[in-house]
């Protein structure tokens, strides 16, 4: 049977205009033949595949409900996402999902009008949202405002800041708590559905509205004894009192896969004008109706290519272990031999390894949910009883614990150890989870020490070096992905502090990398001696603080010195640059280059490719040094080798 065969109704839709006139028997279909097209699509293409089963019914309900993109529809990270898009126009776009030329895996602004926020970190649908509503209300329009987000993304402090402002206002936010792990309360079935749809009512919201107004007549006490009836009475039935104390009028929990329960009480709720925000608690199932899905541990969250009917996924045989699990190997080498080493992580067990280090030091292993700013502060505090804290995150997302980094670990000088996964370019994830900006944001910052391992050799000697390190900060920045296959012993070994090393001695060229890169430097290295170009590769190791007696001897005996890395403009090479100059070492005609990454968002793609399309790669390199020494003729060829 073919796809078409196996999706009738799917196949009307070009927009979600279509399923308005919809029946409920018609969407309860369009539901099933929905969540079958996600798996078949991403089963070809990988991506994130559980939160989005979770979400199908949840989806069509607010499609058929509201008047999107009039209304307009914020879900929040975006990992849900899928069955969105293919219901708003994007169904034959999603063959290229994730990939190069192809669709982002999140909601993306300049990808469609029906997605009027982009979001890829979590926790900012509802401030998004507030600001939609507010802009509405200054505008004297009457659309409906629509965030989705998750519980998992609700532990963060973003969405309760959001929550606590909304609540003070009048504005017409409309929140759909997405609840597919905590469980914050249980649906009772029949009861409890009649229950919601009369709350979410107009009528009842209306005279609950006026009871409040004829209350504040009576004297303080009196309203304050009314209000506290009401609300305890119907958090003893939903479950609201949390969100009623922020300012929310709460309506659940529903259940998400059911449309009967679902469409009414979304149809109360956009024909309702009763004023302030409305929170509506859906709970659902991360990856319903997919059996492999729902039985895996992870539910399918992020997936390879799969075959549908078995749910195996279709993983390559890595050549090398990744920097993920040769950090976690790493850290739990000196968990072994010092019981003060922590390891602490903000919601990524799995992605930055730290599952594996909890699977052995589980009384030291802590995951704080989302809130990367509680985690950096959490760990200073460790610190000051002389604890070796590990904060494992994601590059991107320390960003969101910038002030935490400054104010409470550098600026008392704690020992806190930054271990940053995702640095550089990674892959499908695109521009939103690409660690650009780390050597920059974090060389800044008044005795921090900045690492980077050039392979995985050098990240277990780098985790040493951090656990004995304990003058003041520290960080390693890595990427994602394999190793290049460096045999690696039990336990790293300290380095000095501040020490690159030489790999490769020449008189002419002098290639510095830092990262990764040093790989394409070795290869770009090979290539310029068949110019007949003497080379020398150096590995710096350290960010910050400089090898300033590594620099002074590169700059004195090189006619050309270049800087590579793989992070944005005002990092690793504008330091260099910075000491060069004030040292003097630019005044003899030593000639000084950079290559970082452009200064642009690079889209999803394979990491190779996206190395390559920021000009980082090792044909890049040389023909950059061609052109620094003048051999323009030679550089425009290797120009064109290199775009060939």
């Amino acid at each position: 049977m073919s796809s078409k065969d196996e999706t009738p109704l799917l196949d009307l839709i070009n927009s979600p205009g279509d399923i308005r006139d919809f029946s409920l028997e018609q969407l309860c279909e369009l539901a099933d033949e929905l969540r079958n097209d996600t798996i078949r699509t991403v089963s070809v293409t990988g991506g994130h595949l559980g939160a989005s089963l979770g979400v199908v019914e949840l989806t069509v309900a607010l499609h058929h409900v509201f008047n999107t993109p009039e209304d307009r529809l914020i879900w929040d990270v975006g990992h849900q996402c899928y069955p969105h898009k293919i219901l708003t126009g994007r169904r034959a776009k999603m063959k290229k999902l994730r990939q190069g030329g192809g669709i982002s895996g999140f909601t993306k602004r300049s990808e469609s009008e029906f997605d009027p926020f982009g979001a890829a970190h979590s926790s900012t649908s509802i401030s998004a949202g507030l600001g939609m509503a507010v802009a509405a209300k200054l505008l004297n329009n009457q659309r409906n405002i629509i965030s989705v987000i998750g519980d998992g993304a609700m532990t963060a402090g973003m969405a309760y800041e959001a929550m606590n402002n909304a609540g003070s206002m009048d504005s017409r936010l409309i929140v759909v708590l997405n609840d597919n792990d905590m469980s914050i309360a249980p649906p009772v079935g029949a009861l409890n559905n009649y229950l919601s749809r009369l709350i979410s009512s107009s009528q009842f919201r209306s005279m609950r509205h006026f009871a409040k107004n004829v209350m504040k007549r009576f004297p303080r006490r009196i309203e304050q004894a009314a209000g506290k009836i009401d609300e305890y009475a119907r958090g003893m039935v939903t479950g609201g009192t949390l969100f009623e104390e922020l300012g929310f009028y709460y309506v659940g929990p529903i259940d998400g896969h059911n449309l009967n329960h679902l469409i009414p009480v979304l149809k109360n709720l956009r024909d309702d004008y009763e004023p302030g925000p409305v929170l509506i608690h859906v709970v659902t199932e991360k990856g319903h109706g997919y059996e492999p899905a729902e039985k895996s541990a992870d539910k399918y969250h992020g997936v390879s290519k799969f075959d549908v009917v078995t749910g195996k996924q279709h993983k390559t045989i890595p050549n090398a272990p990744t920097y993920t699990k040769v950090f976690a190997k790493a850290l739990m080498a000196e968990a072994k031999d010092d019981e003060k080493v922590i390891g602490i992580t903000a919601a990524m067990p799995g992605g930055t390894g730290l599952d594996l280090f909890g699977s052995v030091y589980g009384e030291r292993c802590f995951d704080v949910g989302i809130a990367e700013q509680h985690a950096v502060t959490f760990a200073a505090g460790l610190a000051t009883e002389g604890f070796k804290p590990f904060v494992a995150i994601y590059s991107t997302f320390l960003q969101r614990a910038y002030d935490q980094v400054v104010h409470d670990v550098a600026i008392q000088k704690l020992p806190v150890r930054f271990a940053l996964d995702r640095s550089g370019y990674v892959g499908a994830d695109g521009s939103t989870h690409c660690g650009a900006f780390d050597l920059a944001y974090m060389c800044t910052i008044p005795d921090m020490v900045v690492m980077a391992p050039s392979n995985e050799l050098e990240l277990m000697h780098m985790v040493a070096t951090a656990a004995a390190y304990d003058e003041g900060p520290s960080a390693i920045r890595y990427p994602r992905g394999e190793g290049i296959g460096e045999e690696l012993p039990e336990k790293g070994e300290v380095i000095e502090i501040g020490k690159g090393r030489v790999i490769k001695k020449g008189s002419i060229v002098a290639i510095l990398a830092i990262g990764p890169l040093v790989q394409e430097a070795i290869k770009a290295g090979e290539e310029l001696g068949a110019y007949g170009l003497s080379i020398t590769i150096a590995d710096a190791r350290f960010a910050k603080p400089l090898d300033t007696q590594l620099l002074r001897e590169l700059a004195a005996n090189h006619e050309l010195l270049m800087c590579v890395e793989e992070a944005s403009i005002g990092g690793f090479g504008s330091h260099v640059a910075n000491f060069l100059s004030n040292d003097g070492l630019l005044d003899s005609g030593l000639k000084f280059r950079t290559l970082t990454m452009p200064d642009a968002f690079i889209e999803q793609d394979k990491p190779e490719s996206q190395i390559d399309l920021a000009g980082l790669s090792a044909n890049h390199m040389v023909e950059k040094v061609l052109t620094a020494l003048g051999r323009e003729s030679e550089a425009q060829l290797k120009g064109i080798k290199a775009r060939a």
